[in-house]
């Protein structure tokens, strides 16, 4: 007898565990901080779009006594004015994360056209374009927001401009060394012998092969937008009082420094948002990736294979 089990013949066994191998989730959503990010990012999505039906105050009435404590009745506490602090903080929300989120698709959309035109059209138009890139990254990201922002005025509107000029050259850099490495292939060559315009081949060649890592950068990016537009309201060149904004409660929080919750709060709003879109891009990034997945299976296979051999 061979023991194995009527019925079952040994190429069904190997098939059964070969689908359930295809069946399994990728490695980067079995991952913690990936799971994590995945729904602390989505759980202030959600905040960001229905905040304003649901907080229990007022973000801008100040009807309450000021400088309260965190109890039941104010759970994060008052300000010096007398608003509520958690009412302010999700508020805020709505206006930070949906403002940030506008300014990396406008930052990428920027980019990538800037980037895949001087990749795949070359010879001038590389050079002329890529200097003006260069030009803008020769500039401290911060200091040259802040100069922007400072020229055209302090309002919200104003710093999500400038964050829009300081962030495009990064997109535009990644798309075009990534343009420069698919233009080559066979498959866009024939479609260039076939008669396909250089436009159509660079919106149906070149492009999808990009949205991957491009989508990762976006990802990543989203945290240090947020930074950058508190960094900004925080220095008065952003969102103006009384607006609830994450970086200007940070700096109302300065007057009364006392008060430990009034900027404790809002700096953890802040840094719960840019871990959790950190852990999702790294997940994306390895998602994305194949390339990636398949050195880790490997790595846990070799690592597997030495466990075994030395038991």
């Amino acid at each position: 007898m061979s023991g194995q089990r009527p019925g079952r013949a040994p190429g069904d066994a190997l098939a059964a565990g070969g689908w359930r191998t295809r069946m399994r989730w990728p490695r980067a959503w079995r991952s913690p901080l990936g799971i994590i990010g995945a729904v602390i990012a989505l759980a202030w999505i959600v905040v960001a779009f229905t905040a304003s039906w649901w907080v229990p105050f007022d973000p801008l009435a100040q009807s309450l006594p000021r400088l309260q404590e965190p109890g039941v009745d104010t759970l994060l506490g008052t300000d010096g004015n007398g608003r509520d602090i958690f009412s302010r903080l999700m508020t805020g929300a709505t206006v930070t994360i949906p403002l940030a989120l506008m300014l990396v698709v406008a930052a990428m959309v920027i980019g990538t056209v800037v980037g895949a035109v001087a990749g795949y059209v070359g010879k001038w138009v590389d050079e002329t374009l890529m200097r003006i890139t260069d030009l803008v990254m020769a500039f401290p990201t911060v200091i040259l927001a802040m100069v922007i922002a400072a020229s055209l005025g302090p309002s919200l509107f104003n710093a999500v401009i400038a964050a829009i000029v300081v962030s495009w050259p990064q997109y535009a850099r990644v798309t075009r060394s990534l343009v420069l490495g698919l233009r080559g292939q066979n498959y866009v060559i024939a479609g260039r012998l076939l008669g396909r315009s250089p436009l159509k081949s660079l919106l149906v060649d070149i492009l999808p092969n990009i949205v991957g890592p491009m989508l990762v950068l976006a990802t990543l990016d989203i945290g240090a937008a947020i930074l950058l537009l508190s960094g900004l309201s925080f220095l008065g060149l952003g969102a103006q009082p009384p607006t609830a904004e994450w970086g200007s409660m940070i700096s109302s929080a300065i007057q009364n420094f006392d008060a430990w919750w009034l900027g404790v709060f809002p700096g953890l709003a802040i840094l719960t948002v840019v871990a959790a879109f950190n852990f999702l891009g790294d997940a994306l990034r390895d998602v994305l990736d194949p390339t990636a997945e398949v050195a880790k299976e490997n790595q846990a296979d070799r690592a597997a294979s030495a466990t075994g051999a030395a038991a």
